[in-house]
């Protein structure tokens, strides 16, 4: 009977992988096996020539062949790395991506330029902030589209002042957020909502006011959604990705509303595709609500996420 080690296995897969042409073939292979064995990736290396069982070869082979067939490696093993975070994922929601990061990267670089302005508690108190008990500004923020709940969670533990509302429209998809919540120990930071963007907010019972509100909603248009590949078009959830003929209906309703939560020198930041600046851009000059826009390209230098910083009233 044929023996395997560790490296075998993972030359073997990673050939495999590249023949079906999967992406990221060795780091697909690597997440695979170490999920199998309990290993992390870097015990693989380490324990090269360690012999794996039948079981275990049994159980991988079962996840090779789904791999193969275009499953994400994402949901076979049920989590991913975001932000450098350990993330539950499920097929209920999308799985995160590291251009969604640039929206994590600069949400937390306004709430601390935000935090700085006010130095002191009284000066909170003079302007509206709330404190805790180390005297940092509290900023409320508000996360639409939350999903597996990333980018509430990646904010929350690089920025203790936080205090979120998240939301999403599928009950599903808000359970894996919840895991991700607990699974950080953030229930006392993050609250998670079940309703269609800004409706499950109750004014005043919630908060009058969020300092930032993000989102990743869906955006892929109708010929864009036919396009995709077929590991994200048939395994990913249509809910978190289409958004009508052109891509732009979420973006529609969420703009439009958005002023009215937002306080004085707040922003909303979205994340865009990669065509989508000018038309947003476009929808966020109408409402006169805005002072400043600005686009910002991810590391393939594409359009990806939008700044708009409210006028002051």
């Amino acid at each position: 009977m044929e023996t395997w080690t560790i490296q075998k296995l993972l030359n073997w897969i990673t050939g495999y992988f590249t023949e079906k042409e999967i992406d990221s073939p060795r780091l697909s292979a690597e997440i695979l096996l170490g999920h199998v064995l309990g290993l992390k990736r870097i015990e693989l290396y380490t324990q090269f020539d360690k012999l794996v069982d039948k079981e275990q070869l049994r159980q991988l082979h079962a996840l090779v062949k789904r791999a193969g067939q275009d499953e994400p490696v994402a949901y076979l093993t049920g989590k991913t790395e975001f932000y450098s975070i350990e993330l539950n994922v499920t097929p209920a929601c999308m799985i995160p991506r590291p251009e969604t990061e640039l929206l994590v990267e600069r949400a937390i670089e306004f709430l601390r330029a935000r935090v700085a302005k006010v130095t002191t508690i009284s000066d909170a108190l003079e302007t509206g902030q709330l404190c805790d008990a180390a005297g940092t500004s509290t900023q409320f923020v508000c996360d639409l589209c939350t999903g597996s709940g990333c980018i509430a969670v990646a904010i929350a533990r690089n920025f203790p002042g936080a205090r979120i509302i998240a939301t999403d429209i599928c009950d599903a998809a808000l359970g894996v957020a919840a895991a991700n919540v607990e699974k950080h120990h953030l229930k006392d930071r993050i609250t998670l909502l079940s309703g269609d963007l800004f409706d499950p907010l109750v004014p005043q019972l919630d908060t009058s006011k969020f300092d930032l509100i993000v989102c990743n909603p869906p955006y892929v248009s109708a010929p864009e959604f036919e396009a995709l590949e077929r590991n994200v078009r048939d395994y990913e959830p249509k809910l978190a990705l289409f958004a009508g003929d052109d891509g732009l209906d979420i973006y529609r309703r969420i703009i439009e509303k958005a002023d009215l939560f937002l306080k004085p020198d707040a922003a909303l930041m979205i994340e865009i595709g990669y065509a989508q600046g000018p038309a947003v851009t476009d929808l966020l000059e109408q409402t006169g609500a805005f002072a400043e826009i600005k686009i910002e390209k991810d590391f393939h230098n594409n359009d990806r996420v939008v700044t708009a910083a409210k006028t002051p009233s």
